[in-house]
């Protein structure tokens, strides 16, 4: 039987907490080997029966971060009032709608009642909750300080979720329109140019090199349209691959560091997750070392993974951070190693961070702003240039056979 008990020790310290014992003799035994006297006590119903089955797929499949960040937050204040940790989680998930997370939140909180940790129980869903969560967790639980941790987490996942939504935000315009021009282009060339250069093969028209161009591509597209839709779709698979070999790692986190206008965003929103991540995680009590390691398993760049691997390495050595941030100008501007270094002069690390944390954001957001007013230029010169190649293509030997009609 499962009971929810209350306990007072001889010097008044107060118990409470949720066990399963056998009988309420049992319970008041253990207790009593603890220096404890049972004061109250309630049977739970059992909640084994009803437990929902979780899948296989669920395991690995992904969450929105709101519903992370909601979790955190909640968890911190209901445990900060007193309420034990499994029925915080209970309650937590009553009032869940996603039904994927709500299969995922009451299997942790039937390994918890089944004496795992939570750190441990957050662990068997890699794909939701990453090394950066599980391992503030898990300090928060080892500290006696879990509320604070989970608060200090959900200020990092909203900081984190608003950052990349601003990121994500401003790159969703421009990918519109490309992938509808694409669309309009190859409707185009399979049903319409067919119809107007049918006109050019019944008056034998003489043909400029861009108008067989378009016509070529135009029959191929058409005669072989399960050989194009198959190229597409493994140019998309094998992108989608080679960006998860080490090679296609480097060179993709390469090009994003690389070109212009977009490198500064990359490189700052970078810095700017280094910079909250890393104060948050010192916050939490994880040492210098464990916490650059996590750092480097949690930025997706190439170049900042190594980065804090070869910084994890030369801080054990002895050398400052700092030092190691001003080698890397390419990917740390100068003002990173520099406040990084009036924070380890002043003892107020975590401090000056979250200060670097918030000025990073800011231009981020200033740049995202921005970045419209470049792309719609851009993208009128490319969609005008296609346009008007297109126009020119077709329009120029119709006027070609109407000269010679005269």
């Amino acid at each position: 039987m499962r009971i929810f008990f209350t306990a007072k020790s001889f010097s008044g310290e107060t118990k409470s907490g949720e066990m399963n014992v056998k009988d309420e003799r049992d319970l008041a035994g253990q207790l009593r080997s603890e220096g404890f006297i049972l004061t109250s006590l309630k049977q739970l119903e059992e909640e084994k029966g009803n437990r929902r089955k979780i899948n296989f797929l669920d395991r690995f499949a992904t969450i929105p971060v709101s519903e992370k960040m909601m979790l955190a937050r909640n968890l911190s204040v209901m445990i900060s009032s007193g309420l034990p940790l499994a029925r915080a989680i209970s309650n937590i998930t009553a009032q869940t709608k996603n039904k994927r997370f709500v299969k995922v939140l009451d299997e942790i909180q039937g390994a918890i009642q089944s004496g795992s940790t939570f750190g441990d129980a957050l662990a068997k869903f890699p794909a939701i909750f990453d090394e950066l969560f599980v391992n503030m967790v898990r300090v928060g639980e080892a500290s006696g300080n879990l509320e604070e941790v989970l608060n200090i987490l959900a200020g990092q996942l909203q900081k984190e979720h608003e950052l990349l939504n601003k990121v994500k935000g401003a790159m969703t315009y421009p990918a519109v329109i490309i992938m509808a021009m694409i669309g309009i282009g190859i409707l185009m060339m399979i049903y319409v140019v067919p119809q107007i250069t049918g006109v050019f093969k019944d008056l034998n028209a003489e043909l400029p090199p861009t108008t067989q161009f378009i016509i070529s591509s135009s029959n191929f597209m058409r005669d072989h349209y399960f050989i194009v839709f198959s190229g597409i779709v493994s140019l998309i698979l094998g992108v989608k691959l080679s960006a998860g070999t080490e090679k296609g790692k480097k060179f993709f986190s390469y090009l994003a560091i690389s070109i212009p206008v977009v490198n500064k965003i990359v490189i700052e929103v970078n810095c700017a997750r280094f910079s909250r991540i890393y104060s948050s995680l010192l916050r939490s009590g994880i040492s210098v070392v464990e916490t650059l390691k996590i750092l480097s398993r949690t930025l997706g760049n190439h170049y900042y993974k190594k980065a804090l691997e070869r910084g994890a390495e030369n801080i054990q050595k002895g050398v400052n951070l700092s030092k190691i941030f001003y080698e890397e100008k390419k990917i740390f501007p100068v003002l990173v190693p520099q406040m990084l270094e009036v924070g380890e002069e002043t003892g107020k690390t975590e401090a000056v961070l979250m200060k670097l944390a918030e000025f990073y954001e800011e231009e981020v957001d200033q740049k995202t702003r921005n970045l419209s007013s470049i792309i719609e230029p851009v993208l009128m010169i490319v969609i005008g240039s296609a346009v008007g190649f297109f126009a020119i293509s077709i329009l120029q030997p119709m006027y070609s056979v109407l000269e010679n009609i005269k």
